[in-house]
């Protein structure tokens, strides 16, 4: 049960917040702005979201070479490419899917693999974040703007977090307590020790990152695809009439909060997407109407359609590159 609501909970919380962003939206003010598109463009940016991906794909590969695994860059990429596809149909099931592949394609024991995902993720979580306050130090009015619309008077009402703040503290303590107390009886069950080792792979992985061979290549390769990801996006911008006015400073921001709202627990960041990108659009000038417009262009075209095509590539990669067994 608990794992069937794991994966209707993100469904139910993606088609609400659609439903309460497309409630009032003309429908064909949608289906004439995806007419009106530029296609060629649209398929520049696809190349261009494969350059992220790729890029992607080297710097896990840089990650996996500490431990020994020297892993090839197209099983890597594909691997990228198939966790993308899959996070759209199982919400966070995508970084498991790519360990999986690099599994079957390289033989690198899974929880290694995962280890070096959830590394990335947090150096990602970093870039983000710093993206982040860049983007509020520059344009803080607006950024202030969408916060009190969306929040409002909630801001206000900080009792409740803050004790369920506390409750989590103490109940961490306790935990915490517990474990140090009866550490020898805890970890002689069989299923503990099963975990310990999982959590030493997981570890080797995450601690990967410490010990690379080249930190600048993975400097380099995490600038690569976040420039590539604002670059992607501002030429799907310059696709759409509605988008073609907006600015270099705009796009950041869609970058920024687009990335929030893909992080949201929704498939694929339907709904919260649009609700983001729709609404800090009204702050630059178009109408509500206009905001989600470009918002569900930039959405299906980044997040679903470049996702589907690039997955199949994925699977493609993976299927012909996979090892020969001795």
């Amino acid at each position: 049960m608990k794992k069937i609501l794991k994966y209707l909970l993100p469904i139910a919380l993606g088609l609400g917040l659609f439903y309460w962003v497309f409630k009032d939206m003309d429908l064909m003010s949608i289906v004439q702005n995806f007419k009106d598109a530029n296609y060629f463009l649209v398929s520049i940016g696809l190349f261009v979201a494969f350059v992220a991906h790729a890029s992607r794909g080297v710097r896990w590969k840089l990650m996996l070479e500490p431990m020994g695994y020297k892993v090839s860059s197209l099983n890597a990429t594909a691997g990228v490419l198939i966790g993308y596809m899959t996070n759209l149909v199982l919400p966070r099931a995508g970084e498991l899917a790519r360990s999986v592949s690099l599994q079957n394609t390289e033989e690198v024991p899974f929880e290694k693999s995962f280890g070096a995902v959830l590394a990335e993720r947090v150096i990602d979580v970093l870039v983000l974040l710093c993206l982040l306050v860049l983007n509020i130090l520059l344009e803080f009015d607006r950024i202030k703007d969408l916060v009190m619309e969306l929040l409002g008077d909630k801001l206000k009402n900080t009792n409740a977090l803050l004790l369920l703040l506390i409750v989590a503290v103490v109940l961490f303590s306790i935990l915490v307590f517990i474990y140090k107390k009866y550490k020898k009886r805890i970890l002689a069950f069989a299923i503990f020790q099963k975990i310990t080792t999982f959590l030493a792979g997981l570890w080797a992985g995450f601690s990967s990152v410490l010990k690379m061979e080249k930190p600048g290549m993975f400097v380099f390769h995490t600038v690569l695809i976040w420039s590539m990801y604002y670059l992607s996006t501002y030429i799907l911008c310059m696709a759409v009439p509605l988008g073609q006015n907006v600015t270099p400073l705009a796009v950041l921001t869609i970058l920024v909060m687009g990335s929030i709202g893909m992080a949201a627990p929704t498939i694929g960041g339907i709904g919260s997407y649009h609700l983001l990108v729709g609404k800090i659009m009204v702050l630059y000038g178009l109408s509500n109407e206009e905001g989600i417009n470009l918002a569900t262009f930039l959405h299906t075209m980044q997040g679903i359609i470049y996702v589907l095509l690039l997955g199949i590539l994925g699977f493609a990669i993976a299927f012909f590159g996979k090892k020969k067994s001795a």
